[in-house]
C-alpha cells in the first residue's frame, strides 16, 4: 500500500505518514494517565517527532492526554468543536476545531470529521460538570488513498455508509478488565469490519494502559486483566476471518510499525 506508512505507539495513538504530512491519532506518550499506567515499553521519542497534524477523537483524558499534547509543539492540534477555546486555555496554541461532516485540508490531506457513538464529556458519560463536545471518528484522504480513524466508538447506523477505506483502525477493547458503554469489544469490531469492508483494519485501543498494579495482582480480577491486555485483538482477528468478509487484520503489537500487505 504505496504512500502510508504507520506505527502503533500503543492505545489509541498511531503515527500515520502519509501525503507528506506525519499526523498522531490521540496522543498518549507518557507512562501514566491518571491513574493507569502503561504497561508496555515506553514511546520512543523519535515516534512524536516532526508531527504536522494530531487529531483528537474526544475529550477523555485517555485521548485528549494534555501532558502529551505539550510535547508537540508546532504541531496543528484538530479537536472536537466546541472544545478548542478549553484547550487553548490548557496552554495549547495552534488549536482547529472540526465536527462530524465537516473537513479541514493540510497540505495534500483531507481530513473529514465522522459520527462516533461515544461519550464526549470530558469526565465520562454521568458528568454534567467540564467541557463537552461531540465525540468523532475522522476520514483521512489523500491521492488515492484513505484511512478511517474511529477514535472510540460502538456501532452506529451510518457506519456502512462511510466511503469504503483502504486502512480502519478499529478499536477493539479498552484499559480494564472489562468495558463501558460506547466501546466496541472483538465480536462488534469484527461486526463494523463487516460494515466497512476495508481493505486492510489496523486493531487499536487495546494491550497498553491498565489500572496501577491492576496487571500483576494475584487472584482472578488480575488474570482477568492479564487476559485482556493480550487476547481482544486476536479474538478480533478470528472473527474477522470466521466472517470472511476478505479483510486483513494487520494485528501489531505496540510499539512496532504496521506491517501492510
Amino acid at each position: 500500500m504505496q504512500g502510508l506508512a504507520m506505527r502503533f505507539l500503543g492505545h489509541s495513538t498511531v503515527r500515520l505518514e502519509l501525503a507528506g504530512r506525519v499526523v498522531l491519532t490521540d496522543p498518549v506518550l507518557t507512562t501514566r494517565v491518571g491513574p493507569l499506567r502503561r504497561t508496555v515499553a515506553p514511546v520512543a521519542a523519535d515516534d512524536h517527532t516532526g508531527v504536522d497534524l494530531v487529531l483528537l477523537s474526544h475529550l477523555h483524558a485517555d485521548h485528549l492526554h494534555l501532558p502529551s499534547l505539550r510535547r508537540l509543539r508546532g504541531a496543528r492540534v484538530v479537536v472536537p468543536r466546541g472544545a478548542g477555546e478549553w484547550l487553548r486555555g490548557k496552554g495549547i496554541g495552534w488549536v482547529d476545531e472540526l465536527g462530524p461532516g465537516e473537513e479541514l485540508v493540510d497540505g495534500g490531506l483531507r481530513v473529514t470529521g465522522v459520527e462516533a457513538a461515544h461519550s464526549g464529556h470530558r469526565w465520562g458519560p454521568r458528568s454534567t460538570r467540564g467541557p463537552q463536545a461531540r465525540a468523532m471518528g475522522h476520514l483521512l484522504e489523500a491521492p488515492g488513498l484513505r484511512v478511517y480513524a474511529a477514535g472510540d466508538t460502538d456501532l452506529f447506523d451510518g457506519m456502512a455508509r462511510l466511503p469504503r477505506p483502504d486502512v480502519a483502525l478499529l478499536p477493539v477493547w479498552g484499559w480494564g478488565p472489562d468495558l463501558g458503554p460506547g466501546h466496541l469489544d472483538p465480536e462488534r469490531a469484527a461486526e463494523a469490519v463487516a460494515r466497512l469492508r476495508p481493505r486492510v483494519t489496523v486493531p487499536v485501543h487495546w494491550g497498553t494502559l491498565a489500572p496501577a498494579g491492576l496487571a500483576v495482582a494475584p487472584g482472578r480480577r488480575g488474570a482477568r486483566m492479564r487476559d485482556r491486555l493480550v487476547a481482544p485483538p486476536r479474538e478480533f482477528a478470528a472473527a474477522v476471518a470466521a466472517a470472511g468478509v476478505g479483510t486483513h487484520v494487520a494485528l501489531t503489537e505496540p510499539g512496532h510499525p504496521v506491517v501492510l500487505p
